[in-house]
């Protein structure tokens, strides 16, 4: 079981790893993101108007800025400056506006790449759309950067309902963020691992796992394993070898 929406391309990594490994996986959401409204936004005193510049770290931070200024009936100026994280998320925000006639600045990967962009546009006011989690290295960028920021929370992570799951047994329950591990015990407070393999993604992920007394058997990203399919394909094959 991944404890993650179902890749929706072709010949994704899991698909290639059920193919070869002759295994099945299901994928189940363990955590769903929800919308706040734009009341609870006017709350947390966010005038839209105020803003030039935006910084975008995922796509649902895409989605719901977007949601909520046409909910606010607030028209984005083809002026406002955007700082994707990620080309992915760049990409992503062709949904939304005409991609060459817009300023869009793009950040390697992690967060801190942006950093030496937005440094050069320190006049503008930045908003930071963004769940109610927030990796603490997000505000500490940015106030390092001594610029004017403001953080809207337009959306929050919540325990998605797995109660339909609770006399069903898989051998690896495989998890990418903290939220999941908080989700299974949410939604199990007596679960016990017994011979379930628990697989985790990052040093968060694996933390929150230990934290609630899981034995974590499948690690990843390691120099061996970059991903998690990588990870679980070592496992089951060095599994089958004692059989």
């Amino acid at each position: 079981m991944v404890s993650q929406p179902e890749p929706k391309v072709e010949n994704s990594p899991y698909s290639r790893l059920v193919e070869k490994q002759k295994v099945k996986i299901d994928f189940r959401p363990f955590i769903h993101v929800e919308g706040v409204n734009a009341k609870d936004v006017r709350q947390q005193k966010v005038d839209l108007s105020q803003f030039t510049a935006i910084i975008f770290t995922s796509r649902n931070a895409v989605d719901h800025f977007f949601r909520i200024a046409d909910e606010m009936r607030h028209k984005v100026p083809d002026s406002m400056k955007y700082f994707c994280q990620s080309e992915a998320v760049a990409y992503y925000l062709q949904k939304y506006v005409v991609y060459r006639k817009r300023k869009i600045y793009v950040g390697k990967r992690n967060f801190p790449d942006l950093a030496p962009l937005i440094k050069k546009y320190k006049d503008e006011k930045y908003l930071l759309p963004s769940s109610d989690v927030l990796k603490p290295i997000v505000p500490e960028t940015l106030d390092e950067l001594k610029i004017d920021w403001k953080r809207a929370i337009l959306y929050k992570t919540v325990v998605s309902d797995l109660s339909d799951l609770k006399d069903v047994y898989y051998d690896i329950l495989a998890f990418y963020s903290p939220s999941g591990i908080e989700s299974l015990f949410k939604n199990f407070p007596d679960f016990k691992q017994n011979e379930t393999r628990i697989a985790v993604f990052g040093n968060t992920t694996q933390k929150a796992a230990e934290a609630s007394g899981l034995r974590i058997d499948i690690m990843a990203p390691t120099p061996d394993t970059p991903s998690m399919t990588m990870a679980l394909e070592k496992y089951i094959v060095e599994a089958n070898k004692g059989k």
